[in-house]
């Protein structure tokens, strides 16, 4: 009787969990973006741009804009937000006409995935050049 309890108990606690991964794991984020951006070092032109996770922990996202046939991978760190968000959303920093991806917000989720600072952003900041965030809705698919 023992042995059925943390049986039961361990399944309890692993199943949300299994759940959680398979559910993040298949959240295809798509958004239009109607200008060029940085992800990391890397350019992306304006366009429809896809993001899902590359891995099952979601440490690893993939950025595809299929219309100018780019695709990369970048790590991306998930953070909690005190609140859940109301939609799917992509965060920009903008320094004038120069943006860099900085995270991507889930519908209904707190959870936010913060994607690492490039060289590039750092030198704008460093310089002391004001940014200013931009949030774009997007969907799931």
């Amino acid at each position: 009787m023992k042995y059925a309890k943390r049986i039961l108990g361990l399944a309890v606690i692993a199943l949300p969990i299994l759940a959680m991964a398979q559910m993040a794991s298949s959240t295809r984020t798509v958004g239009q973006v109607p200008f060029p951006f940085m992800v990391g070092n890397k350019p992306v032109p304006a366009g429809q741009c896809m993001i899902e996770p590359a891995t099952d922990g979601a440490r690893t996202l993939v950025i595809r804009n299929v219309g100018a046939k780019v695709s990369l991978f970048t790590p991306a760190t998930p953070t909690q937000a005190k609140k859940a968000s109301g939609s799917y959303a992509l965060v920009f920093h903008k320094y004038g006409d120069r943006a860099f991806l900085t995270g991507i917000k889930l519908a209904g989720d707190r959870t936010i995935y913060q994607i690492p600072e490039s060289r590039a952003e750092a030198e704008l900041r460093a310089r002391n050049v004001t940014a200013t965030e931009e949030t774009l809705l997007a969907s799931a698919k």
